[in-house]
């Protein structure tokens, strides 16, 4: 490989800068240094190369017909040096957000698929707030959320997801069939402080079957689903679940709905501020959860 044949960096940069501007001036303030500086650097350059770069006038350079051959040369060799640079130094923007739900929902519904905003929006960090208690959409606790309730909260934009339809549901090892042996099994109770609405209860669902025999305030007592629904699935006892949350356990016959009534409670949303309707990152957010499988909308679709 041929050694190159260049004079020094720093006087290739003073004179582009001094071609660029017309002024040793300007160039020198472009560069940080003093104009006299600007001024030596070109002359050297000159002088290595054997030609005149500039006509020297009062307040103003011109370029001579070799200055313009080697400035046009310099502008697309500087140009493309600092588009490469800049791609390589640059680092991506990463963008966080705070989803809120309640535990069951991250873990049974969306965790699954978080895979899906990593492909999609690698440049996104999701933090998944899990509590039943609702937290301020204000951007530093959350900036998106999924409730369960009528879907109307004042100044933010409700989508729903899904129907949150509650039955009764065990272990096949139970051997349940019949309503009117519940009794004869401990009933698995979920109850969670500070939540957005109370679930649906066994002694709701008792005024509706009226089970002779079926205390409700006895059995296991859980204050997160997914406890409850493991300890369904682990033969402990008979829950009243949401069969949203349970889809997989009764596809693969793990968990079994004995019998009725089901009830029908408050539908889960995604709901966000009016005022970020436009915002690209929630819009991804937004796009990725209304895409996860079992949702109303890839029900619908």
């Amino acid at each position: 490989m041929s050694h190159r044949r260049l004079p020094s960096l720093s006087s290739l940069r003073a004179f582009e800068a001094a071609a660029r501007h017309e002024s040793a001036k300007q160039a020198a303030q472009e560069l940080s240094v003093t104009a006299t500086a600007i001024s030596h650097q070109v002359r050297g350059l000159e002088e290595a190369l054997g030609v005149s770069l500039f006509l020297r006038k009062p307040r103003q350079l011109e370029l001579t017909p070799q200055g313009r051959e080697l400035q046009q040369v310099l502008e697309t060799a500087f140009d493309s040096i600092s588009s490469v640079v800049e791609r390589l130094s640059a680092v991506p923007i990463r963008q966080t957000v705070t989803l809120s739900t309640t535990p069951a929902v991250a873990v049974r519904w969306l965790l699954p698929w978080v895979c899906m905003l990593r492909d999609s929006h690698p440049d996104i960090d999701l933090r998944i707030h899990a509590s039943h208690e609702p937290v301020p959409l204000d951007g530093v606790t959350a900036d998106i959320a999924i409730r369960y309730g009528d879907g109307r909260w004042p100044g933010l934009v409700a989508e729903k997801l899904f129907d949150n339809t509650f039955i009764p549901t065990c272990s096949p090892h139970l051997g349940l069939h019949e309503v009117a042996q519940l009794p004869l099994h401990p009933l698995i109770h979920f109850s969670s402080q500070g939540a957005i609405s109370s679930p649906l209860d066994w002694a709701a669902w008792q005024k509706e079957a009226k089970v002779p025999g079926l205390d409700v305030s006895a059995g296991l007592v859980f204050s997160d689903e997914t406890h409850a629904i493991s300890a369904a699935v682990g033969e402990q006892g008979v829950a009243l679940m949401s069969r949203q949350l349970i889809m997989d356990e009764l596809e693969e016959g793990r968990l079994v709905q004995p019998f009725g009534p089901e009830f029908e409670g408050k539908p889960f949303f995604l709901v966000y501020p009016e005022s970020r309707r436009h915002d690209p990152t929630i819009q991804a957010i937004r796009d990725w959860v209304l895409a996860v499988p079992g949702g109303l909308c890839t029900l619908m679709n």
